[in-house]
């Protein structure tokens, strides 16, 4: 109930940026673990490489992300152009302004308990490895 309204609102203000929400991952993913391979890319969202690929692909088309060679020549990893770097910084003022506003209101206590329970639902999921979570019979 709460990813969806999420979601929507959040690719409303990327909107402002010309982005999605799945180009903006990419761009963040590489601004603070630069460079990476589109292997590492589809493990942090969660999706398929081919999906990685593609939106790799239109972030090149735009000027905001370049491949460089790895240690391994057969290793293709992207980094961020300068434009990919200016980009970001203006994304993160709009999504910082985002997370305020969200976040109106919620202690700093109860929001860390609220990471807290959301990081161990996501490792009780991962961890099933089908993606559903087991009940318990009683």
């Amino acid at each position: 109930m709460l990813y969806r309204p999420f979601e929507k609102r959040l690719n409303t203000e990327l909107g402002k940026h010309e982005l999605h929400r799945a180009q903006w991952t990419i761009i963040y993913y590489l601004e603070n673990f630069n460079p990476a391979t589109l292997v590492e890319l589809s493990n942090y969202q969660g999706v398929e490489k081919p999906t990685i690929t593609r939106t790799v692909g239109q972030l090149e088309e735009l000027g905001y992300v370049e491949h460089v060679r790895g240690k391994d020549k057969r290793e293709k990893r992207m980094q961020l152009t300068e434009a990919g770097k200016q980009l970001y910084q203006d994304v993160r003022e709009t999504v910082d302004a985002y997370e305020v506003e969200i976040l109106r209101g919620i202690s700093e206590e109860d929001l860390k308990t609220a990471i807290r329970v959301m990081d161990d639902i996501r490792k009780n999921i991962t961890q099933s490895g089908d993606g559903e979570v087991g009940t318990s019979e009683t």
